[in-house]
């Protein structure tokens, strides 16, 4: 029998210390390319300097926000977190839904799997 899934709760500077510890200059995970990475890595820097403290009072997750799959990374999409997924900055914020420049992700669709990590608990 698996264990339940743990909740990474909503943590602003947990996020900031996690994320910051991940280099531009190397993919951490599959499914990105190092100009990939480069592009993503600038909008959650981006994301975590202007919005962070907002989402989290929105009780939006570290899983939420940053989470990939434990073994295929974003290579596996159902588990990506809405900031990670996306190379575009956030440009509207609220409690069920993140907008960006050209897409949305909502934080309530149903039959998302659970098994996410962080981006940088990716491989450890």
């Amino acid at each position: 029998m698996s264990a339940a899934p743990k909740i990474i709760p909503a943590d602003a500077q947990a996020w900031r210390q996690g994320f910051l510890n991940l280099r531009p200059s190397v993919v951490p995970c599959p499914g990105l390319t190092m100009q990939s990475w480069a592009g993503v890595h600038e909008k959650c820097v981006d994301f975590l300097d202007r919005r962070a403290d907002e989402a989290a009072a929105l009780c939006w997750t570290t899983l939420d926000l940053f989470g990939v799959h434990p073994e295929a990374g974003l290579i596996r999409p159902d588990f990506c977190g809405s900031i990670v997924m996306s190379g575009d900055k956030v440009s509207t914020l609220t409690a069920n839904r993140i907008v960006f420049v050209n897409t949305a992700h909502y934080r309530d669709t149903p039959g998302r799997p659970t098994g996410a990590v962080p981006i940088w608990l990716f491989g450890r």
